[in-house]
């Protein structure tokens, strides 16, 4: 199609490549939104939900510890259930960008978005 434009031909190939490449990020991103990882702390009687991109969508308390004497136990146990599914949904995204830019040629290590 652009023969004998030179180097336009290949140009038009990477914009291409860049064009599918944005839409597979962005199908990739509504994934993570559905994807559910659960957090657990204190043996599983606090367990938090979130989406991979990080929102905290659902709490579990065992009913077991809900003594007004240890509040402050509750309050961390909670704390730790939250920051345990956010460092699992921020494995996953990585773990799911990996396998985007490994499935489109990107190279190994090369993060994505650009």
């Amino acid at each position: 199609m652009l023969k004998g434009l030179g180097g336009l031909g290949d140009m038009a190939k990477m914009m291409k490549a860049a064009t599918e490449m944005q839409m597979k990020y962005t199908e990739l991103q509504g994934e993570l939104a559905r994807i559910v990882v659960v957090g657990e702390a204190g043996a599983g009687l606090v367990k938090a939900r979130a989406t991979a991109k990080g929102e905290v969508t659902g709490l579990d308390i065992d009913p077991s510890i809900l003594v007004a004497s240890e509040k402050e136990v509750v309050e961390d146990l909670i704390l730790a259930a939250i920051h345990d599914a956010q460092e699992k949904a921020k494995a996953r995204t990585e773990a799911e960008m990996t396998k985007l830019a490994e499935a489109m040629g990107v190279p190994p290590g090369m993060k994505l978005p650009f």
